[in-house]
C-alpha cells in the first residue's frame, strides 16, 4: 500500500508548485514570444536527453523507423526536444499564439467554416504535434463551439491555473478524461457542440489497429461518437513553421459509416485515425512527441 503525505503537507507542496507556476508564467509573459520560445528550445535540447523519457523516445523511433540511420535518429530526437521545450515555454503565452495574432496560418479553413455554418457537431482529432494548444485556438477562432479533452494536473491549484491560461485564448468548455469525460463528450454532441480529441496515445481496453506495422490499442471514442451522431471526423495537423509560428491544416474528413455493422465501422474509423497520425509523423517526425509509450509492452520487450 502506497504511503501518502498528510493532507496538510500535500497542500503545502501544492501551494509551492502553484507559486512556481505563477512565477514561471509571469516571467515568460514579460518577454517577447519568440524569445520565450527560443529559450525553451535551448533548454529542451539541453535537458531532454538527460531524462528517462529520452530512452523511451529513442526506443519508439527504433520501433517506428527500424532502418533509420543513427545520425538521422539523433537529429529527430534533438528536434523533438527543441520542439517540446518550445511548447512548455509557449504555454503561458498561448493567448498570443492565435490566428488573430498573425502567428498561425490555416490551410483548409473553409472546412472549419463549413462546420461552423452547418450548426452540426464534428469530431476533431489530432495528435501531440508541435504545440497542441494551437488546435483548440484554431477551432474556436473558426466559430465552432467545442469541448476539448484534457488530462487534469495532479495538483488542483496548478490545474486551475492551466485552465485559466486556456481561458485567455478562448477555451471555456472542458471534458476531463475518464468516465465523466466520456459522459461530457456525449452530452456535448447531443447539445450540438463539437468535440476535440488527441487520438495518438496508448489506450488500454481500446480497439486494436495497425500503427507503423505493429498492433496498438487506440481510444475508439472519436469513431464511436462520430458513428452514433453521424458526425464527420475532422483531422487537424499542427506544424511549426518558424519559432513561435505555426501552420494548421484541416485535412480531408473521415466519414464513419455503419454499412458493414457497427463493430466493423468503429474498427475502420480507428484504423483511419491511426493512418492519419502515422502519415503526419512520417512527414515531420521531429515535431511528434516521441516520449509516450505508444506500443504494447511486448513490442518493447522484444527490443530488450
Amino acid at each position: 500500500m502506497a504511503n501518502h503525505p498528510p493532507p496538510n503537507v500535500r497542500r503545502f507542496f501544492w501551494r509551492i508548485e502553484a507559486l512556481g507556476f505563477d512565477v514561471f508564467s509571469f516571467l515568460l509573459r514579460a518577454v517577447p514570444s519568440d524569445v520565450a520560445s527560443a529559450f525553451g528550445a535551448w533548454l529542451g535540447r539541453a535537458v531532454g536527453p538527460l531524462t528517462s523519457s529520452d530512452r523511451t523516445a529513442r526506443c519508439n523511433l527504433q520501433i517506428a523507423f527500424p532502418d533509420m540511420p543513427e545520425a538521422e535518429r539523433r537529429a529527430v530526437l534533438r528536434a523533438q526536444w527543441e520542439n517540446f521545450g518550445r511548447y512548455i515555454f509557449e504555454f503561458p503565452i498561448s493567448h498570443r499564439l492565435t490566428p488573430a495574432s498573425g502567428r498561425v496560418e490555416i490551410v483548409g479553413a473553409e472546412r472549419l467554416q463549413a462546420i461552423a455554418r452547418s450548426g452540426r457537431p464534428a469530431v476533431f482529432i489530432s495528435g501531440h504535434f508541435s504545440n497542441i494548444e494551437i488546435m483548440a485556438a484554431v477551432i474556436l477562432d473558426s466559430g465552432v463551439e467545442c469541448d476539448v479533452t484534457y488530462r487534469a494536473a495532479n495538483n488542483p491549484l496548478v490545474d486551475e491555473r492551466i485552465k485559466a491560461s486556456r481561458f485567455k485564448y478562448g477555451i471555456r468548455l472542458f471534458a476531463p478524461k475518464g468516465a465523466q469525460g466520456a459522459r461530457d463528450l456525449l452530452e456535448a454532441l447531443q447539445s450540438g457542440r463539437s468535440i476535440a480529441i488527441l487520438n495518438d496515445q496508448k489506450y488500454d481496453g481500446g480497439v486494436a489497429g495497425d500503427f507503423f506495422g505493429h498492433e496498438v490499442m487506440t481510444n475508439p471514442a472519436a469513431a464511436r461518437l462520430a458513428l452514433r451522431f453521424g458526425a464527420p471526423i475532422q483531422p487537424l495537423s499542427i506544424q511549426r513553421t518558424r519559432g513561435a509560428r505555426f501552420r494548421v491544416i484541416a485535412h480531408e474528413p473521415i466519414i464513419v459509416e455503419a454499412g458493414g455493422g457497427k463493430t466493423d465501422a468503429v474498427e475502420a474509423g480507428v484504423q483511419a485515425i491511426n493512418d492519419f497520425i502515422e502519415a503526419r509523423v512520417r512527414e515531420r517526425p521531429g515535431e511528434w512527441w516521441w516520449m509516450h509509450r505508444r506500443w504494447p509492452a511486448e513490442v518493447y520487450s522484444r527490443r530488450g
